[in-house]
């Protein structure tokens, strides 16, 4: 098998997980630096630069998880395999979405609520992938992790003004 072939679902999978990531970027940009600059943040609120290589890092580390999930099902099992590759792709949505609410429409208390809407697929494919691969499950505990700080996050932004 060519490195080309045994790879090709994996450049798939990350061109597509940071192509549908450029809408949300592009309206987040446009506010960072008018809006977002004059409302209240919390103490703990990161730089505006460590967004930009912490999402990247969390990108790659998604899509290598559900890229491993693929290759574990897709001879197998692939109706399932599709199923989950498919989930992925709607959370991946629902997670650009957050970005046109919080940054495009400044509705900061409805940007929580998309964010626990994002971690409950995060759960549901963390939960799936326990079941095919540990690797995976791993993979995904950082984004776990970071957006579980961005509800914490949202909701100091959202309390503050």
């Amino acid at each position: 098998m060519s490195f080309w072939n045994k790879y090709k679902s994996l450049a798939l999978i990350v061109v597509a997980t940071y192509l549908i990531s450029v809408p949300a970027g592009f309206i987040t940009a446009q506010s960072v630096g008018t809006w977002y600059v004059n409302i209240v943040r919390p103490s703990f609120s990161p730089p505006n630069w460590i967004f930009g290589p912490v999402w990247t890092t969390l990108y790659s580390l998604m899509s290598v998880a559900v890229w491993n999930i693929w290759n574990e099902l897709k001879n197998t099992n692939p109706a399932y395999a599709k199923k989950i590759v498919s989930i992925y792709f709607i959370h991946l949505l629902v997670g650009a979405s957050w970005s046109l609410v919080f940054f495009g429409y400044y509705q900061i208390g409805m940007g929580a609520f998309v964010i626990i809407l994002i971690l409950l697929f995060i759960i549901y494919l963390m939960r799936t992938y326990w079941n095919v691969s540990k690797i995976s499950f791993y993979l995904m505990i950082p984004y776990l992790l970071w957006s579980c700080f961005a509800l914490i996050l949202n909701i100091a932004i959202w309390k503050l003004n």
